[in-house]
């Protein structure tokens, strides 16, 4: 079990050293940023400020071979490699964010393969992100939404997915880790299932990729998708892998810019894959720093030190909460089933009340639906909204003691000092 008396990584954020006084508990919303990540933003306005791909001059070749030197780390990170391990860095695709990216499955590779009759099938744990675009997905081609349901703990059965995925099954779209209960589904077990159908696997990774290594031939993803910002590294920066295969069947969602090979007054041809899906200026600056924040999280603090302290964490914390007689916990009793997040209610207290007498002490949490308005109605959450309590590797066991306390000064509020 990792040391978790003291974060020897808090020192690397600049706005945890300029605000000792917080203990932020809302990493899965968003991560704080290593001054190597800030530092790196800077440094691409300083350097190297011009528009990639379209000059000819230094400063924008050399922001070019940067931001194909991230798309080569970003396939390294989700493990896309060919048969001789190279990286296959022209599958990585650059967008805003998951949602961008998941978007862009539904729209532009969906309509390839769905049709009237055919089914689309997620899991109620979906966040808005992955459940939304299939929606609208299926509403277009006149396919069906299917829904799979998990036990309480938020495990999902083998029977569960046998009886939901079948014959007419063309996509199924799951998280890696959901980002209420913090449990990570039975990600291969869905490939498996769909692809013995002829279908095609999306995965939500936004809330894996920050705690577990992701390897996209381990989980037999067709495409996956991720957000930077809870990777430490800039908000606005977002990545989808495809199959290139697959990617290059697909239309580009979005037009202009330099997503063309060739247009005249009446037609255009696109670029090739990754290109086709970037229209208009990237954040270049984003982009890079994404890099810095990849190189901190895999090499500086390690995914394998990473997996210890928030373990570490999510145990101490369930532990304490545990302690405190008016507190109800979401999903699994076992914190190794919590990566990261851990979700709860105090009993008889709205969480938005919850969250704003913890803010009074510094500490921050999140409250509400938290995006999957679905799952909490199936779980039949009273006011359909929970408290999260969410954990990176650069927490330590004052911020879970600060959260205790302030649990405890929640429930003297309302129910008075006895």
């Amino acid at each position: 079990m990792a040391d978790i008396e003291k974060s020897p990584y808090k020192a690397d954020f600049p706005l945890l050293v300029g605000h000792p006084e917080l203990a932020f508990l809302d990493s899965a919303a968003t991560a704080q940023r290593p001054a190597c990540v800030l530092d790196a933003q800077v440094d691409f306005y300083q350097r190297m400020n011009a528009n990639p791909l379209r000059g000819l001059y230094s400063l924008s070749v050399m922001a070019t071979a940067e931001i194909s030197a991230v798309r080569k780390q970003v396939a390294e990170f989700v493990g896309a490699r060919d048969e001789n391990g190279r990286p296959l860095a022209d599958d990585v695709v650059f967008t805003r964010n998951t949602t961008e990216s998941l978007n862009l499955v539904a729209k532009s590779f969906a309509p390839t393969v769905l049709g009237p009759g055919d089914e689309v099938c997620v899991t109620v744990m979906e966040h808005h992100s992955d459940l939304i675009p299939w929606q609208q997905a299926c509403r277009a081609a006149g396919a069906t939404l299917v829904v799979m349901y998990p036990e309480k703990d938020g495990a999902l059965t083998e029977a569960e997915v046998a009886a939901k995925i079948g014959p007419k099954t063309r996509i199924a779209a799951c998280a890696h880790v959901s980002n209420v209960m913090g449990c990570e589904l039975p990600v291969r077990a869905i490939a498996d299932a769909v692809h013995a159908q002829g279908g095609y696997l999306v995965v939500d990774a936004a809330q894996s990729t920050p705690h577990l290594a992701v390897d996209v031939a381990e989980l037999g993803a067709d495409f996956l998708a991720f957000s930077a910002h809870k990777c430490l590294g800039p908000m606005g920066v977002g990545v989808l892998w495809g199959r290139h295969e697959l990617l290059a069947q697909m239309p580009p969602m979005l037009t202009g810019g330099e997503m063309i090979d060739s247009v005249s007054e009446q037609d255009a041809t696109w670029a090739p894959v990754p290109e086709k899906f970037e229209a208009g200026t990237q954040d270049a600056a984003g982009i890079f720093a994404t890099g810095a924040a990849l190189a901190y999280l895999t090499q500086t603090v390690g995914l394998d030190a990473v997996a210890a302290r928030e373990a570490a964490l999510v145990s101490y914390c369930m532990e304490k909460l545990s302690e405190l007689g008016f507190i109800d916990i979401i999903g699994s009793a076992d914190p190794a089933r919590h990566h990261g997040v851990v979700s709860f209610n105090v009993r008889g207290v709205h969480p938005h009340d919850v969250a704003s007498i913890l803010d009074m002490s510094g500490v921050c949490i999140r409250a509400g639906h938290h995006c999957a308005q679905p799952l909490l109605t199936w779980l039949g959450v009273e006011n359909l909204a929970c408290c999260r309590a969410s954990m990176a590797f650069y927490n330590d066991k004052s911020d879970i003691d600060r959260l205790v306390g302030g649990l405890n000064q929640v429930w003297q509020v309302f129910h008075g000092r006895d």
